[in-house]
């Protein structure tokens, strides 16, 4: 908790942040919207120096509790730091998953001895963090898991794989959801493990995507001893954990986590609304449908801005139940496909056929990948569901595995594993 007789006053916490930066941080090159790395192998690195730069100056976790590294301030102090940071190189992979789904979710159930133990190091920058939760096999059930825990004395011994684990080959540990009781229906044994990745007996494997990148990860499991007090709450009861991990996910996709730090303007796919100004400047283009065009994606912002407003007030006031996060997931995932399309007009020719470093080549990338913002954090389909059901109150798609034995639920073949 903050103590308000103390609290610094925000303008002034703000004109302290805008000294920092601007006498500490790098400053973004011209036309780089915010990452200026392109060797994924640096980028890691990097974000843990700029993720430990913060830290030194004492704006790093500035939501979480100073007794676990934080500085333990309102939200309004995160997003006044967040808009000074606009324009400066920040450690914005350090954000997602690690401080803004992970961190929190450790935060949520983790013991006193964890949180001592993991929550000060990735504040630091010492510790990357990813998530294991999809499987080959799932699709979008993540309950019907098939990687399994069973205990053998002080361990759990881990088999099966994971999938689309966002940079899991330069992380160091990740929360992955397993299945510990086949005898209980799907929800009811699952249970999320702390799994520090790089030991023996884990291969991850990365995929290439549709762009060039090899961002996504596949991991196998092969006997692989994971100390009892790595359970992250109760046994069994993973579920829980993996529904508030995904409330803290649909919060960081949709742009209202409290936990991020700095601004990423298009990182979703498509363009911000200043990269589409200096686009259509760049290009001579002010004819009415580039004038239309520009308008556009200015209003796509100034909307998602009080939409995350509004959600996150409800949230924290009790007006809107828990769910309410997937209102902004969607939102921003439908926002960046039309932003990534907007993009792709303005910048025409340029952007379909480009040389490596051209004008062009992010508008066309962010075409490439517009679809990546409506699966991330759960599909824009799932968010629907979410939404009719659980805020609207319309009824539930029928489950033919709805309280049935988990070991008793028809299911296709496991995929052979690749090589």
């Amino acid at each position: 908790m903050t103590d308000n007789a103390t609290l610094e006053d925000l303008e002034s916490y703000r004109l302290r942040a805008r000294t920092w930066l601007a006498e500490t941080m790098p400053k973004l090159p011209p036309g780089v919207p915010w990452d200026p790395i392109n060797d994924d192998d640096d980028r890691a690195n990097r974000a843990r120096f700029l993720q430990n730069k913060l830290w030194e100056g004492g704006f790093a976790g500035i939501c979480y509790p100073k007794e676990y590294g934080g500085q333990g301030l309102p939200r309004e102090y995160q997003e006044a730091f967040n808009e000074e940071s606009i324009g400066y190189e920040m450690p914005v992979l350090w954000s997602t998953p690690t401080l803004t789904i992970c961190g929190p979710t450790v935060l949520d159930f983790g013991t006193e001895e964890q949180r001592k133990r993991y929550i000060p190091k990735f504040i630091k920058g010492e510790e990357l963090w990813v998530q294991f939760m999809s499987e080959p096999s799932g699709g979008s059930d993540m309950a019907g898991a098939l990687t399994r825990a069973t205990r053998d004395g002080d361990v759990w011994i881990l088999n099966g794989s994971k999938i689309w684990s966002t940079g899991a080959y330069r992380a160091d540990f990740a929360l992955c959801l397993a299945r510990t009781n086949w005898d209980a229906p799907k929800h009811r044994g699952l249970s999320v493990f702390i799994v520090p990745i790089h030991q023996p007996r884990i291969t991850v494997n990365q995929i290439m995507m549709v762009d060039g990148t090899m961002e996504f990860c596949q991991e196998y499991f092969d006997d692989v001893a994971i100390p009892a007090e790595n359970v992250l709450g109760e046994i069994n009861d993973g579920w829980t954990v993996a529904s508030r991990l995904l409330y803290h996910e649909r919060a960081a996709v949709g742009g209202a986590s409290q936990y991020a730090s700095g601004v990423v303007p298009g990182m979703r796919g498509g363009a911000g609304p200043d990269q589409v100004r200096e686009l259509a400047k760049a290009e001579g283009r002010d004819g009415p449908l580039s004038r239309q065009l520009v308008g556009e994606a200015e209003t796509i912002s100034v909307v998602q801005g009080q939409l995350v407003h509004r959600v996150v007030t409800g949230l924290r006031t009790g007006y809107f139940p828990g769910p309410a996060g997937s209102l902004v997931r969607l939102y921003g995932g439908m926002a960046a496909v039309r932003r990534a399309n907007i993009g792709l007009e303005l910048a025409g020719d340029d952007a379909a056929v480009w040389n490596d470093g051209a004008a062009g080549e992010p508008f066309g990338i962010g075409f490439i990948r517009r679809q990546a913002a409506c699966l991330g954090g759960g599909s824009t389909e799932m968010a629907r569901n979410i939404i009719s059901e659980r805020i609207l109150g319309m009824p539930r798609e029928y489950a033919a595995d709805r309280d049935v034995p988990f070991n008793e639920v028809r299911r296709n073949q496991v995929p052979a594993r690749s090589s």
